[in-house]
């Protein structure tokens, strides 16, 4: 979901926080008027190793029989058959980002992580039968303590799933006054407005870190159908876990890469619009439960996803034979104005539509025209990242986007480095901007484009040898609720030149 971007559904947890989460079933009616995804000018994840992460002080034993075990079946047997159009992650694999990365069917099993760390003190409600809660600061400090020290990869191709054991919960803060910001289905006592299933974010913290969180639904019939057809881990698998994995690829940061722009399900990603929705059962399991999907010879049962081409929930996507591309010049106007021009864009024959989103004022819904020139004034000076989505006429689509500043023609860089004519063996200076869609950026992931990455907004690299270099960032500087417009996670990326 997003805002985090989780699954569970719920009002409050949407308006305070970043995370996606996936709702409680049975709660958001399903839109049937605004229902593609918008592209919003942030990444996606061209590729996803996944770990598993058992935080639990008292070590594997604290999970049932079969939970682990299970789910490390699923991401192996997603490893498996990655590339191919079996199951829901084919259909995700048509969304791509400013840079051309595609959010492909590409998944690696990284393995199963325990971290046996004490939980510190308790900052939520703990209530029979409730034995620990951690509030999701918490959580982001454990998970950055945890990867940094043990030396993995924190970019844009690596994901943590975080799986605490049965009673273990999870709200957003510690205030009461915000009913805990919005709370797992387990907490007690509960409050359906409020609750989640999972929810998938990105630290705000200095190391930028991709995750999900998974607290313990099976059983809980807010999050579990009670539909098994591989065992108790299909109850993590439909209570939110593949509904945020696909999210994850998809918009890895919530809110600005795909996400619905618009109506009553403005904020929604790829998982959201799909909730509780599982398609036609393709037969049924030993067990007796039904199964939807099959990967690598098992059966499994989950959620559908999103697909812009087509309008519709789906269980599995052929790619597309041709789709659209997306293009725009910028020059400005009088003032706080600007002027869009996306004439270069290219749909269907006889058809294109354009949707803008400008990040430029909380909860701003996107602009939908099937004309390719707009202009926009923003409500303040400054640079802003923005997003433009080009639909054919079978809705598939594509993005782009840029970082554009008032009183400025064309686009903005995100970075500057020096020197302009750097060489091998010599230290280069970065620097990111400080203010992106006017709000501090809080977090800055780089990757150098020779296998390095980096962190803040003004570090320093040294390319061993010469050659051309793709330097990618990412500025974070918080989206704030499930709604674009309130800060933006932009992507940018420059070539650089090493003699």
């Amino acid at each position: 979901m997003s805002a985090a971007s989780g699954t569970g559904s719920s009002a409050l947890a949407h308006s305070q926080h970043r995370a996606s989460i996936v709702p409680l079933r049975g709660g958001v009616p399903f839109d049937q008027v605004f229902t593609n995804m918008d592209y919003n000018g942030g990444p996606v994840m061209p590729s996803s190793t996944d770990y598993m992460l058992m935080w639990s002080p008292g070590g594997v034993g604290a999970y049932p029989a079969g939970y682990i075990s299970g789910l490390k079946r699923y991401f192996t047997d997603l490893a498996h058959d990655s590339g191919g159009v079996q199951n829901t992650d084919s259909v995700s694999a048509q969304y791509a980002d400013l840079t051309g990365a595609h959010s492909r069917y590409a998944v690696t099993f990284g393995g199963i992580l325990v971290d046996k760390d004490p939980y510190p003190a308790a900052e939520c409600p703990v209530n029979n039968p409730v034995v620990d809660c951690l509030t999701d600061p918490q959580i982001q400090q454990e998970l950055v303590n945890f990867v940094t020290s043990h030396g993995f990869k924190a970019d844009l191709s690596h994901e943590y799933f975080l799986l605490t054991p049965p009673h273990v919960e999870t709200c957003f803060t510690s205030d009461p006054t915000t009913n805990f910001g919005g709370c797992s289905a387990g907490i007690v006592p509960f409050n359906t407005l409020a609750a989640f299933c999972a929810y998938h974010q990105n630290t705000s913290l200095s190391q930028f870190l991709i995750y999900a969180n998974d607290p313990f639904v099976p059983g809980n019939p807010a999050c579990d159908d009670g539909n098994h057809p591989n065992g108790i881990a299909d109850g993590e698998l439909s209570g939110g876990l593949s509904h945020e994995h696909n999210e994850s690829i998809t918009d890895p940061i919530p809110n600005d890469a795909w996400t619905n722009g618009a109506g009553a399900q403005q904020g929604e990603e790829v998982g959201d619009q799909c909730d509780g929705q599982m398609g036609t059962a393709l037969g049924t399991a030993p067990d007796g439960a039904a199964y939807n999907q099959v990967i690598n010879s098992h059966f499994y049962w989950y959620q559908e996803e999103w697909s812009n081409t087509g309008h519709a929930c789906l269980q599995r996507l052929s790619p597309a034979s041709t789709t659209p591309s997306a293009t725009f010049k910028v020059k400005k106007g009088s003032g706080l104005t600007l002027n869009f021009d996306a004439s270069g864009s290219i749909g269907s024959p006889g058809f294109v539509l354009y949707v803008w989103q400008f990040n430029d004022v909380f909860a701003a819904q996107t602009v939908e025209q099937s004309t390719p020139k707009i202009s926009h004034t923003f409500p303040s000076a400054g640079s802003y990242s923005i997003g433009l989505t080009v639909f054919a006429i079978d809705g598939s689509s594509a993005g782009t986007g840029a970082i554009v500043t008032t009183g400025h023609s064309g686009f903005t860089n995100g970075f500057t480095f020096s020197p302009s004519h750097p060489r091998s063996g010599h230290t280069i200076h970065f620097s990111g901007l400080a203010t992106v869609s006017a709000q501090p950026v809080l977090t800055y992931f780089w990757d150098f484009g020779d296998g390095a990455t980096g962190s803040g907004a003004s570090p320093r690299h040294t390319y061993a040898a010469a050659g051309t270099y793709k330097v990618t960032l990412v500025m974070f500087s918080g989206v704030g609720s499930a709604f674009p417009g309130d800060g933006a996670g932009p992507i940018v990326q420059r070539t650089i030149t090493v003699s």
